[in-house]
């Protein structure tokens, strides 16, 4: 065998074995699976960078179909019911009857099952043709909970659609008298929406409370009936001063003492609403003869109630004026125990008690100054109408 024969037969036998040692040597390398973080609706994003800052007074958790039974609102607000309740038969859907008792909105199933909203007038002893509210449609497919404001402008209802973040949002809108429309209707944001339900916001304005209901959170068959105090002015968490982490829990009502700040606000209001809660119902004469309820207009007239009012804007300074009354009753009597308290009281208890007395007194004196400032504000409204 000559020497190119031999080599030939070594390579042949060498090359597999090298060829096997290589691929025994190759890193098989395990590719990471790669995993898809869900993007956030930009809405809500937004939405819980703008969370409106309010004082959650209470919660009560509750049987959804009984949460109306929370709602205590006061004669001058109006009434919120069930449409089966008011109509005295089977129907779906919830009603508004303002305080006047001459207007209703309500929201029924549309040909396609849906509910949306409509409004009828009372003319005499029966009540107009039901006429869907006009100009609340766009980015809304389902509507319902009307409430509407004292103001007869003011006007808020729950929705479902594009313009929703959950099921049913909390949108306001306002009454456009020369259009005989309603202007497109705005999402009130967080805290009041969620990803969740949340419908039926309500506001008593005489008493300074509000109500909102959500199932967020919620077995089922509950839902949670949120009251606050409503503000005049929208006022949100400044981000230099509080994490993403909590106003992330401002915006879900993850506590609802994170709302509290001092607590003054809420005592305060705590007050108001045991109030309404003791209030005993009342004949026309009893009323008329409650001292509350009574501002003299001029010489010859003297009113009791916001119906004797012709002029609307006088009409709304009596219901902030006799809610001021009410407030000032309230203080005054908790200015009382106070004083009466501290003769006893140890010096612990004294200092701590002196700071509330001093503030209650200048809250007094405010109240006041209010109080005589809306009593001339009112006459001078009405008798501008008058005469």
């Amino acid at each position: 065998m000559n020497l190119k024969t031999v080599t030939i037969i070594a390579l042949s036998i060498l090359l597999p074995l090298t060829l096997s040692a290589q691929k025994r040597k190759k890193r098989v390398v395990k590719k990471e699976p790669v995993v898809e973080v869900p993007q956030e609706d930009p809405r809500i994003t937004n939405m819980r960078e703008m969370t409106q800052q309010i004082v959650i007074i209470d919660s009560i958790v509750m049987d959804k179909n009984q949460f109306l039974s929370a709602f205590r609102l006061s004669s001058e607000t109006g009434t919120v019911t069930t449409c089966q309740e008011f109509f005295g038969k089977p129907a779906e859907g919830y009603l508004f009857r303002n305080e006047m008792g001459n207007k209703i909105y309500f929201s029924m199933p549309d040909d396609s099952l849906r509910q949306q909203l409509f409004t009828s007038d009372k003319l005499g002893e029966e009540w107009s043709k039901a006429q869907p509210l006009q100009g609340i449609g766009e980015g809304i497919s389902e509507a319902s909970y009307p409430f509407m404001l004292a103001d007869g402008i003011t006007f808020y209802f729950a929705g479902k659609g594009e313009e929703s973040i959950g099921g049913y949002d909390i949108f306001l809108t306002r009454y456009d008298s020369r259009s005989d429309s309603f202007l497109k209707p705005e999402n009130i944001g967080m805290p009041f929406n969620s990803e969740a339900n949340d419908y039926m916001f309500a506001i008593d304005e005489l008493n300074q409370i509000g109500y909102f209901v959500s199932d967020r959170r919620q077995p089922e068959d509950q839902v949670c009936v949120y009251i606050f105090i409503p503000s005049d002015s929208r006022k949100t968490y400044d981000s230099s001063m509080y994490t993403e982490q909590q106003i992330r829990d401002f915006a879900d009502i993850t506590r609802i003492a994170d709302t509290w700040g001092d607590g003054q606000l809420r005592k305060n209001a705590l007050m108001r609403l045991e109030a309404i809660n003791d209030q005993k119902p009342t004949t026309e004469v009893q009323q008329t003869t409650d001292n509350q309820q009574v501002i003299i207009i001029n010489d010859h007239l003297t009113y009791s109630k916001a119906s004797d009012f012709r002029s609307q804007k006088a009409a709304m300074l009596y219901k902030q004026l006799i809610s001021a009354r009410k407030q000032l009753d309230m203080l005054e009597s908790e200015l009382s125990k106070s004083r009466d308290y501290f003769a006893k009281a140890s010096d612990s208890e004294r200092t701590s008690l002196r700071k509330e007395i001093l503030s209650a007194e200048k809250e007094l004196l405010q109240l006041n100054r209010q109080i005589k400032t809306l009593e001339k504000q009112t006459r001078n409204e009405e008798n501008s109408v008058l005469n």
